[in-house]
């Protein structure tokens, strides 16, 4: 066959097949180009899923009556015109082909009008036959009709999936816009029906509102927000509590400059930012926004603009990483964080950012009438009726807290209650239970003993470093030509692990020193697995991993075993432990190592005050 030009129809529909995948993705682009246009208002309306019809209505500046035609054809786009736009997008859509793409396999119209303009002109398309601008009434915006998408492609429609299906899809999209741009109001309507409506948000209240609306109202109360900024990078948002990891990864949500995005070189970071308090087989919840300098990360990489490239990736990883792993260490029993900062993306707002409970996710702001407290400070002093007995307790502590910490001193007026309080009694050999000023702490001893045990090995361990045990028998290592040049390439990293390995030909590597702590394991695998980190990722956590699972195991063995009886002394001690340890929210498995029942709680327990 002769080599020839393909129909301007046929080129279309093959970027179609590109750039549209299903219903969702013409929402995707639609709803995209009128966020580029300033829009802050967008409705949403669909029929049968978006297959029968997918109207876009929005508020933004519009297109003027001689730009219509243009609008519609392929690579046309106010966005970029050179090269250096292309390396620094700062837009939603960029590439001019979604119009073009979508009006091919659909009954298409565009009705626009511009601020100067009198009135609208609206432009249809047919399978990609373009008609003539023709006046119309329509409000400054714009509005985007698409009518029986793939009707003229019958082998794509046959693709789709049930109207429920390709509805869901639409609605996940909006929800993680909704995320990104808490500014803009969304509405969404389904066969006439209203069925999601996000109302702009300008206030921290109404964002925290929005963003339970989106996620779920336990979302905000479970999570903790974060703002660090280093190497050009700065990561905000809120990070689910590990107690509050789900079965799923529906509740993921990153996004690079405001774009949604899915990366390995993000998941990766976040999974080893939780590595150490997640449940196994559970998936952390987060709603995360990177900001960077456009020229350090390439959007060009994909057609429907979901995946990117970072030209420092890890860097970005290890910032991630540390960033996720440091605030995670504040999951500590009583930890209670303030961060009156801005919202992610945002100019600054009144008030501050929400107060956390780190442990109990206790959610609280001064929005709500709430105060947000540093630890110890601002708690109500305990009823009156319960101090001397607590006062007791305090004095029996005293002698088992310490050296560094003050005695606590609750019979005052003034008295200031540690966040777990002091203890009560023991539970069935397993629970402690204690009062603070909020109401009952009920303590799972031996996980939390087994938290307190765990980071004081790991600490120890750190403060000794990684030390290389040389093995008697050198092993000799068959490996690919990429793997024995990384072993070349990251001696020094190597041996900070812990590691002896020398290249000892094309395809040959001879390990010669292991981790000491590590000894008995599968040192082949072990090194290969590090190798394939090293190669990837730039970095690895393979020895801290095996590391942490050893230490994990000792922790087991060292923590106190349920049915011991522990005097009052020691339970205090446990508690006042728990306040000072990071991560103490949670056992080294993931399970929660605490709750709160707080005195409304209580209340409804005995139906009081009804």
């Amino acid at each position: 066959m002769s080599i020839h030009l393909l129909p301007e129809t046929l080129i279309d529909q093959i970027a179609a097949g590109e750039v549209v995948e299903r219903p969702a993705s013409a929402v995707k682009e639609l709803v995209e180009n009128a966020l580029d246009a300033g829009a802050t208002r967008v409705d949403v309306e669909l029929e049968e899923g978006g297959i029968r019809l997918i109207r876009i209505r929005d508020n933004g500046g519009g297109i003027a009556k001689q730009e219509l035609a243009l609008a519609l054809s392929r690579h046309a786009t106010s966005k970029i015109a050179s090269l250096e736009d292309l390396e620094a997008v700062a837009t939603m859509g960029f590439r001019g082909e979604a119009l073009p793409s979508i009006a091919s396999v659909s009954h298409f119209s565009i009705t626009s009008r511009t601020a100067a303009a009198e009135h609208a002109f609206r432009i249809e398309c047919e399978g990609g036959k373009l008609g003539e601008p023709m006046p119309a009434q329509h409000p400054v915006g714009t509005t985007v009709e698409v009518r029986d998408l793939f009707f003229n492609v019958p082998a794509r429609r046959r693709f789709l999936r049930t109207e429920r299906t390709e509805f869901g899809h639409i609605e996940e999209l909006l929800r993680g816009l909704a995320l990104a741009r808490m500014d803009v109001e969304f509405r969404l309507s389904h066969n006439g029906k209203v069925v999601r409506a996000w109302r702009a948000s300008g206030t921290q209240e109404e964002f925290l509102r929005r963003l339970g609306e989106t996620l779920g109202t336990e979302f905000p109360r479970q999570s903790l927000y974060l703002d660090e900024a280093a190497a050009g990078f700065r990561l905000s948002g809120w990070v689910g509590l590990p107690t509050a990891a789900r079965s799923q990864a529906d509740q993921q949500y990153f996004y690079v400059n405001r774009r949604l995005v899915r990366d390995r070189v993000v998941a990766h970071a976040v999974r080893q930012g939780y590595a150490d308090v997640l449940f196994h087989g559970r998936h952390p919840a987060y709603v995360l926004f990177l900001e960077m300098d456009p020229q350090r990360v390439d959007v060009n990489v994909h057609p429907a603009k979901s995946e990117v490239r970072f030209r420092d990736s890890r860097l970005l990883h290890d910032f991630l990483y540390r960033t996720l792993h440091h605030a995670l260490a504040e999951t500590r029993a009583g930890a209670i964080t303030s961060d009156p900062q801005r919202l992610p993306g945002q100019g600054e707002v009144a008030g501050s950012m929400p107060v956390t409970n780190a442990a109990s996710g206790m959610l609280s702001h001064p929005l709500s009438g709430h105060s947000a407290p540093a630890p110890f400070a601002g708690q109500a002093p305990l009823r009156l009726q319960v101090r001397e007995q607590l006062g007791a307790y305090a004095a029996l502590y005293g002698s088992a807290r310490t050296a560094s910490e003050p005695a606590p001193d609750p019979s005052g007026a003034d008295a200031q209650v540690p966040p777990l309080g002091y203890a009560l009694a023991q539970l069935h050999g397993i629970f402690v239970l204690a009062e603070n000023a909020d109401g009952l702490i009920i303590v799972d001893m031996h996980a939390a003993h087994e938290r307190i045990s765990y980071e004081r090995l790991k600490l120890a361990q750190d403060g000794e470093g990684i030390r290389a045990l040389p093995l008697l028998v050198p092993l000799s290592l068959a490996v690919s030509e990429r793997e024995a040049g990384a072993a070349e390439n990251f001696t020094a990293e190597l041996a900070e692990l812990g590691f002896e390995i020398d290249r000892s030909g094309p395809q040959n590597l001879t390990i010669r020193a292991i981790p000491a702590l590590l000894e008995g394991v599968d040192a082949r695998q072990l090194a290969l697995d590090v190798l394939a980190d090293l190669i990837e990722h730039g970095s690895t956590r393979r020895i801290q991993e095996q590391r942490n699972e050893l230490l994990g195991t000792m922790a087991c063995h060292a923590s106190v075993r349920a049915n011991r009886r522990l005097t009052l002394p020691e339970m205090n001690a446990l508690l006042r432990d728990m306040e000072a340890t990071e991560r103490s929210g949670q056992c080294n498995h993931g399970r929660p190592t605490w709750v709160q029942l707080d005195k409304a709680q209580l209340d409804r327990l005995f139906l009081r005050g009804r």
